[in-house]
């Protein structure tokens, strides 16, 4: 897809409150920011729509105040199923509306990760898009950009939609998503409802195909022109959704399916759902996905490599991942680094009442090496996020994803098909027991991966003279088995950190894990006040 471009920078602001931190989305005429209202201290969804060249500043605040009624409109609808929008503004020939955070991963972003999604999992999303775009069509209000870049899946809870009342205020080619425009956007003619049915039909058909119904072409225009011209690619894996996605997606307005028979179909499929993530029915097979390993995983099974390894959100009480966050140089090297949050005294304890006792628990840190030496292959790095880690040479950072209380989790590694990261989790909301936290907040989401078995006891400890605990378990099945050390500690104040080491379960005892493990928590320091 071709990317707006923006002469906006990261760090600047909008509307002299809104502080740009971070690109986290992008799409043609579109850019999306994490960024921070100054005024509050609270994360923001900030997004930059390009505006008419041929318009004036008058133009653009009508606009932002439509925007902002329609948003209205569907908040009351639909509360915490549509994005909040708190402000809207025309900025230097651009629309900015400002949304409350979303502790979600956007749908285009979680299928570019997994891959297709198994049917159940598909309608369940399919119907709770159903159930806003309804009350919206209620209203007289037509989405008319949805997309899954517009679609916010949450670990708990139904799916957030954000975009309502951006139709229109775009500059040619007059959508966000051409790959997901109906064919009478193509023709610049006028949308209603219909529009944003087809729009859904084009989402089930990338959750179920693992890609758009249409190509991008290259170009906006020439994407619409395939989308108006070209007949649609029959859908080989919609399995019980393929007469659903196909009824949705017919070139003319009038023929295609309406809601009830939507609903009606997508209940069905739910309906049949053994509960185990593979489809039943006439014509359902087995399915199979791709991760970010390249493997193949049978739907059902262990999610993608990348997302074992400690991407997986399941958030509680508002974290990325609530969990003890965080590891921590050596002792000798502790009182150079004091972390954001932390309070001047520590709290340093050996044991934890919550502590249980296992006989062939699994050594937690390796030797650590003198403070201040690195291994050969490893260098420096320090986050925008203010911490710092040492990093094997070629690792990289994979991907971000941020809570709506300033929390975040940033995941390193060398990409690819190998499965060794490191996840560094900043967490705002935890409670005062890092076992209990590790037991209670990230053990029960973790135990929802296939093939998770954890590896002996959770084991109180101390690190940079704070309460810490470690845990290690095993994901994953087969050759995609996969072994994780995590060692969090808490700041007080309820702040913390973690650091989540992962590797091939089979390579764990090798030389490089070891040595990968002891720098990580040798090296890391929090940011300092």
């Amino acid at each position: 897809m071709a990317m707006a471009k923006t002469h906006v920078r990261a760090h600047e602001w909008v509307a002299g409150r809104y502080r740009l931190l971070e690109v986290v989305q992008r799409g043609t005429n579109r850019v999306c920011w994490y960024a921070e209202d100054v005024g509050t201290g609270r994360p923001r969804l900030v997004t930059r729509v390009e505006l008419p060249a041929d318009g004036t500043p008058e133009t653009g605040r009508r606009t932002a105040a439509r925007l902002l009624r329609t948003c209205g409109v569907m908040a009351r609808l639909r509360p915490g199923r549509v994005a909040a929008v708190v402000d809207a503004v025309e900025e230097a020939g651009a629309l900015w509306t400002v949304a409350e955070w979303i502790d979600g991963t956007p749908l285009d972003e979680l299928l570019a990760r997994q891959g297709a999604l198994p049917y159940p999992r598909a309608a369940r999303i399919g119907l709770e898009l159903l159930d806003v775009l309804e009350a919206a069509h209620g209203e007289g209000v037509t989405h008319g950009e949805l997309s899954p870049g517009q679609v916010f899946v949450r670990d708990e809870g139904p799916v957030v939609v954000t975009g309502f009342g951006w139709a229109g205020t775009t500059l040619v080619p007059r959508v966000t998503a051409p790959s997901y425009a109906s064919p009478e956007q193509a023709r610049d003619q006028r949308i209603g409802p219909a529009a944003d049915l087809w729009a859904l039909g084009a989402i089930l058909y990338t959750m179920t195909e693992g890609r758009p119904p249409f190509r991008d072409r290259g170009g906006p225009e020439a994407t619409l022109g395939g989308v108006d011209r070209l007949p649609l690619r029959t859908p080989l894996r919609a399995g019980p959704l393929t007469s659903a996605v196909q009824g949705l997606l017919r070139k003319e307005s009038w023929e295609r399916l309406p809601r009830t028979e939507v609903r009606e179909a997508l209940t069905r499929v739910l309906a049949e759902d053994t509960g185990d993530g593979a489809p039943t029915g006439p014509g359902s097979r087995p399915r199979v996905r791709r991760g970010r390993s390249g493997r193949a995983l049978a739907a059902g099974t262990a999610l993608a490599v990348v997302t074992v390894s400690g991407a997986v959100l399941y958030a509680t009480r508002g974290l990325p991942a609530t969990e003890p966050s965080a590891a921590a140089p050596p002792p000798e090297t502790s009182a150079a680094a004091t972390p954001t949050g932390s309070s001047p005294a520590a709290r340093p304890t050996g044991s934890s009442p919550a502590a249980t006792t296992a006989p062939t628990a699994s050594a937690t840190a390796p030797a650590r090496p003198g403070p201040g030496v690195l291994p050969n292959g490893y260098r420096g790095h320090t986050a925008p996020e203010g911490f710092t880690v040492a990093l094997p040479d070629g690792w990289k950072r994979l991907r971000t994803t941020r809570g709506s209380d300033l929390s975040y989790r940033v995941t390193y590694g060398p990409g690819g098909s190998d499965p060794r990261t490191l996840a560094v989790t900043y967490s705002r909301r935890l409670g005062p027991d890092p076992v209990a936290v590790w037991r209670d907040d990230v053990q029960p989401g973790l135990e929802r991966i296939g093939g998770f078995r954890r590896i002996g006891a959770i084991r109180a400890s101390t690190y940079q003279g704070y309460e810490a605990a470690d845990m290690e378990w095993l994901s994953g099945t087969g050759s995609d088995r996969v072994r994780t050390f995590g060692r969090g500690f808490l700041l007080g104040g309820h702040h913390g950190y973690s650091l989540r080491f992962t590797t091939a379960a089979g390579a764990w005892d090798a030389a490089d894990s070891r040595s990968a493990l002891t720098t990580f928590l040798r090296t890391f320091r929090a940011p300092k006040d």
